[in-house]
């Protein structure tokens, strides 16, 4: 693996080496931030997170196709692409791609979506901070969309809904059952007025990650769940769902291990939430 290089302002040499020890990271390019708008900010406007487990031979054009999006933005961005773990050649992909945009986020083992969420969103200058799936099924077009609208109506989050009448989404019918039956599950344990929490691709107010990354513990695919409970919590209630392109895969990492996995997540964060009441006492 590439020698970790030292970063500016809050990770500098000495704190890098803090964060790789006590959290498994390393950062591996650093100042990944460009300015589409003619009147340069102080720092980028939005800052988006990819996560990625060996997504495979793919994953630079999907890599390339968000940072079109943002190009074309006209928006100050960074893109933090955050390796969970990758035991294949994808993490080389993004030095081959020679994108100064792009910040090299490497985990030294695998600890699940959320964790490299939760790391690249850590990192993240933006006044926006969000994250798209990087196996390339979300069009990232939804992105420049996402933009527009937190130009106008400032949201707390902007989602992307698979539920949404203007959404287009090919999925087979075994993911789509799962898809319907946990937003059930999640409206009878949580009431949450959202109607798809699971789509890989939202953008945050940075208030709303700084006040909630700290209270959240999830590691794996329940994150986007205990984004919004703990949000919620929080007082923030302005979500914004979005239509989104889903298109199809030939691969995925969704399982029946990972159905379960999520499940048991799932009725965990309704234990933290309902009997311990662990988000309120941590606020």
């Amino acid at each position: 693996m590439r020698a970790p290089i030292e970063d500016d302002g809050e990770f500098d040499g000495s704190h890098l080496q803090e964060e790789i020890e006590s959290h498994g990271f390393a950062v591996l390019s650093s100042d990944a931030y460009t300015f589409g708008s003619p009147t340069p900010l102080a720092h980028p406007l939005v800052s988006i997170v990819m996560p990625f487990y060996n997504p495979g031979a793919a994953f630079g054009a999907a890599i390339r196709e968000v940072l079109d999006v943002l190009d074309r933005s006209g928006v100050g961005y960074e893109l933090i692409a955050v390796s969970d773990g990758s035991t294949d050649s994808s993490p080389n992909i993004l030095a081959q791609l020679g994108v100064s945009t792009v910040k090299d986020v490497y985990h030294l083992r695998r600890h699940g979506k959320g964790a490299a969420l939760r790391t690249g969103l850590l990192l993240g200058k933006g006044d926006y901070l969000g994250f798209i799936d990087a196996d390339g099924d979300i069009d990232p077009n939804a992105l420049a969309s996402f933009i527009a609208i937190l130009r106008v109506d400032e949201p707390d989050i902007i989602l992307g809904s698979k539920r949404h009448p203007n959404s287009e989404v090919v999925y087979p019918p075994l993911r789509r059952a799962y898809s319907g039956i946990y937003q059930l599950l999640v409206r009878a344990l949580f009431d949450l007025s959202v109607k798809d929490t699971q789509t890989g691709i939202k953008l945050c107010k940075r208030e709303v990650i700084e006040r909630a990354l700290p209270l959240m513990v999830e590691k794996r695919f329940a994150f986007d769940l205990e984004l919004f409970v703990v949000a919620r919590r929080l007082g923030y209630r302005n979500f914004y769902e979005a239509p989104v392109v889903i298109r199809e895969r030939f691969s995925s990492t969704v399982n029946l291990v990972a159905v379960l996995r999520t499940l048991i997540d799932t009725l965990a964060i309704f234990y933290r939430e309902r009997i311990l009441h662990f988000y309120d006492r941590n606020t």
